[in-house]
Order: C-alpha cells, then sequence, then structure tokens
C-alpha cells in the first residue's frame, strides 16, 4: 500500500513533466492511455534523476530500493538495486517492487504487454553516464541516444498498441533528434556535472576548447558548432515528421506534440542567436503548438 509521503514523493517526480520540451501525457489523451504514459514517464524520470544526483534528500528513494538512507549518494549502488527493483515488475511470482513508481508500473506492464527491454536500456544509459563524460563522434552519441531516449518513443507505441518497424524507425529518429536539442539546451548544466555531449570530432571541427563551453556566453565559434549540431536534431525531427501523419485521432496530436516541442527548441536556439550558454533556450508554448501544428500538415 502507498503511503502519504511516497505518494507526494511519487508526484513529485512527476511534476517535473511541465520541464520537459513536450507534454509527456497531456488531457486529450485518452485516460487509460493517460494513466500509463505518467507511469512510464515517472520510471524514467527516476532512473534520470538516480543518474544526474537529483534525488530528493532524505534518502527516501534508497530505503524504498532496499538500501540504507545514506547510500542514496551512490549512483551505481542505486542503478543496481533500480534494475533488481524493476525486474520484479516483470516477475510473476516473488515480491513486489519496492519503490512507490515502481509499483504504480506494474499494471501498465500488465496491461499493454510491456517488455523489459526498454526499461533496462534507461537504466543502461544512466550507467554509461557514470562512466563515459566525453563522445568522440557523432555515431558514438547516437548510440548513447539508442539507449537513453529511443526507449521512450518505442513505450509510446507500445502502450498505444501501434508499433510497426517503420513507426519505430521514424520514433527513434524523433527521440534523438529531441535528446540532441535537449543537450544543445543544457550545455552549460552538464558541463558542471562534467558531461560533455557535443562529439570531440565537431569540437576540433570547428576550434572548440572545453573552456570555451565554461565561458559566461558564446563566442563565434561555440555558435557555428551548436547551429550545426542543431540543424542534426532538425534533420531527425524532419525525418520523423511522417510518425504523426501515420496514426489517426488523438494519438496523431500526440505524437505530433513531440515532434513539434522539438522543432520548437530548435527554433528557440536559433532565436538565442546559438547561444546556449548566456541561458537555456527554451520555446513556449504558442511556439509548440504552431510547430505541432506545422508537422501536422507536412507530408515528409
Amino acid at each position: 500500500m502507498v503511503t502519504a509521503e511516497e505518494d507526494a514523493h511519487a508526484r513529485t517526480v512527476l511534476a517535473k513533466a511541465a520541464r520537459e520540451n513536450f507534454p509527456v501525457a497531456p488531457r486529450f489523451v485518452p485516460r487509460a492511455w493517460r494513466d500509463d504514459l505518467m507511469a512510464v514517464y515517472g520510471y524514467a524520470r527516476l532512473v534520470d534523476d538516480i543518474g544526474d544526483g537529483d534525488l530528493a534528500p532524505g534518502g527516501a528513494d534508497a530505503v524504498a530500493l532496499g538500501l540504507d538512507a545514506g547510500q542514496a549518494d551512490d549512483r551505481p549502488a542505486m542503478l543496481d538495486a533500480f534494475e533488481a527493483d524493476l525486474r520484479r515488475v516483470f516477475a510473476r511470482t516473488g515480491s513486489a517492487p519496492g519503490h512507490p513508481l515502481l509499483r504504480a508500473l506494474v499494471p501498465t506492464v500488465r496491461r499493454r504487454s510491456l517488455t523489459p527491454e526498454p526499461f533496462l536500456g534507461l537504466i543502461e544509459a544512466n550507467r554509461q553516464d557514470q562512466k563515459v563524460r566525453r563522445y568522440a563522434t557523432w555515431g558514438e552519441l547516437r548510440d548513447y541516444c539508442t539507449l537513453s531516449a529511443n526507449p521512450v518513443g518505442r513505450l509510446v507505441l507500445a502502450i498505444t498498441g501501434t508499433a510497426t518497424p517503420e513507426r519505430e524507425r521514424r520514433s527513434d529518429a524523433v527521440c534523438t533528434g529531441l535528446q540532441v536539442v535537449e543537450h544543445l539546451q543544457d550545455v552549460a548544466e552538464d558541463l558542471a556535472r562534467d558531461r560533455i555531449y557535443l562529439p570531440a570530432e565537431d569540437m576540433d571541427r570547428f576550434r572548440v576548447g572545453e573552456g570555451d563551453l565554461a565561458a559566461p556566453s558564446a563566442g563565434a565559434s561555440v555558435r557555428a558548432l551548436v547551429a550545426f549540431e542543431a540543424e542534426r536534431a532538425w534533420e531527425l525531427l524532419a525525418e520523423g515528421t511522417p510518425l504523426a501523419l501515420s496514426v489517426h485521432g488523438r494519438l496523431r496530436l500526440l505524437l505530433a506534440g513531440f515532434t513539434g516541442g522539438g522543432r520548437a527548441a530548435v527554433r528557440a536556439v536559433r532565436a538565442a542567436r546559438y547561444d546556449v550558454l548566456t541561458g537555456t533556450p527554451r520555446a513556449g508554448a504558442l511556439s509548440v503548438l504552431r510547430e505541432a501544428g506545422a508537422s501536422l500538415r507536412r507530408e515528409g
């Protein structure tokens, strides 16, 4: 049974949805979908918080996962315990998951016949974040996005019963594009965590050093690099645009919102003249709606 304290903690995690580039489960989607999407989002948000060390103080998450409160800052141990608790979600026998957000995931997994692989991918991405702080090539970064972003889109398709190989391919493009533009928005924040998601080969090409990323504002070389990566994100989002057009009804609106959120974020980076160091360029709700509508009018 979920206690009032656990419920409040879970709602705090889910409230972070408001800071994403797109609505996770807007009110226009059917209630059954919305509940399942939020259960998946709660999982994804929590595993990222573990990997980033952004858990609520007090160690409640560690205790829920069977660890001591003092182990909340031990990210590898927390990720291992989180994976063990996840496996209880998929087990047909044995004890129930200890964490309230994982207990909330159980009916979604059962109802939608979800498999462990995308959930495990998100954990592995956060394990990688503990070991890999720099990416040498664009290919390496895309491989990381395969773990850190693409599983979410595939879970949306699975929850809505619309997964096909072609839709998954388009979804992967959208999710990778969303991840890339998020990395651009968060260059300064990531650097403060000693992480750089700009490929080293591109930094070399544009003659950008790590010291340039620590400056209070972006110089010409950094702006050129960010513009280059923003165009990559834009192209990925364009590649994924037919995904929304391949479905109908409210799901079409939801998927167009994902693409529109990414496109609006790229436009926000452009509007900042690619200076992502002075502040974090964010798109407003009107811009997201405008871009979502534009996505629905495109044929490819």
